[in-house]
C-alpha cells in the first residue's frame, strides 16, 4: 500500500493486520481524487478542506488527502488493532500534527462534533447498513460546510440502499 500524490508520493503505509479490514485499492483512490479535482461539479479545495474519515482504517484515505495538502483529517476507527496500526502510519509520516484520530463508536463522536468538514469519506463494511443513520445525524446536526462532498465507497450490488436517501 501506498500514496498515490501529492507531498507523500510513493510513501509506504502499514496494511492492516486481519482479513476483516478491506484497504482502499489505489485504483480506487486515484478515480475519486480524479473526480474531485477535474469535475466541474465540485469546489473542492484540498488545501483548506477539513475531511472526515469515517471507518478509516488504517487510513488510506485521510492520508492521500493529507497528501494533498488537506489542512486536517479527522479519522474514526472502531478496531483498537487498526487505529494502532493508524496512529503509525501517521507518526511515520509525521502527521499527527494535521490529524485527529478517535478509536471508537462513530454514532458516539458525531453527535460532539464542532467543526465543519469538506470531505466525507464513509468506508463502512459491505454487510453495514447502519451508515445511513451516519448521513442521517450528519445532515441534521449541519456538520458540513458550504461547498462539501459525501464520499460513500461500497460494492456496487448495495446502491439499492441509497433508493430513499
Amino acid at each position: 500500500m501506498r500514496i498515490i500524490s501529492g507531498s507523500f508520493k510513493g510513501k509506504k503505509i502499514l496494511p492492516p493486520n486481519d482479513k476483516k479490514t478491506r484497504p482502499l485499492k489505489d485504483l480506487t483512490k486515484e478515480s475519486i481524487f480524479n473526480i474531485i479535482k477535474h469535475s466541474n461539479k465540485f469546489k473542492i479545495n484540498f488545501s483548506n478542506s477539513f475531511v472526515l474519515d469515517l471507518f478509516s482504517g488504517v487510513g488510506s484515505f485521510g492520508l492521500e488527502c493529507l497528501s494533498r495538502d488537506a489542512k486536517e483529517v479527522t479519522f474514526i476507527e472502531k478496531n483498537n488493532q487498526i487505529s494502532k496500526i493508524l496512529k503509525n502510519n501517521l507518526d511515520n509520516l509525521s502527521l499527527m500534527n494535521k490529524s485527529e484520530v478517535i478509536n471508537g463508536s462513530i454514532e458516539n463522536y458525531l453527535f460532539d462534533i464542532k467543526k465543519k468538514y469538506n470531505i466525507f469519506f464513509f468506508d463502512p463494511p459491505y454487510a453495514d447498513k447502519e451508515f445511513l443513520e451516519n448521513l442521517s445525524t450528519i445532515k441534521k446536526n449541519k456538520i458540513f460546510s458550504k461547498d462539501h462532498i459525501v464520499i460513500i465507497h461500497r460494492e456496487k450490488k448495495s446502491y439499492d440502499n441509497f433508493k430513499d436517501f
